[in-house]
């Protein structure tokens, strides 16, 4: 069974509040997380050290058990790497 295009497999979280994201089907992406920062569930994450533990798991970015952010979010509102980066 083929998986969905937007199964996280890889998260950076970076300084400057940026995911660095590689999807299922090999695409790398950036996420700017700083639209985040100003919703009250996501307010622990103006914390760069608690930020910086961003890890992936069940296909998704999550910091705890109460913090993760949608997979498809994360793919539609990414911006692809080579864009950004040249990469």
């Amino acid at each position: 069974m083929k998986s969905s295009i937007w199964i996280v497999k890889e998260v950076q979280p970076k300084e400057d509040y940026t995911l660095h994201l590689t999807f299922a089907d090999g695409t790398k992406k950036i996420y700017n997380a700083h639209p985040l920062l100003e919703k009250n569930i996501y307010s622990q994450l103006k914390n760069l050290a608690f930020f910086l533990g961003a890890r992936v798991e069940c296909d998704t970015v999550v910091w705890n058990d109460d913090i993760d952010i949608a997979p498809e979010h994360l793919y539609e509102y990414s911006k692809p790497m080579k864009d950004i980066l040249g990469v």
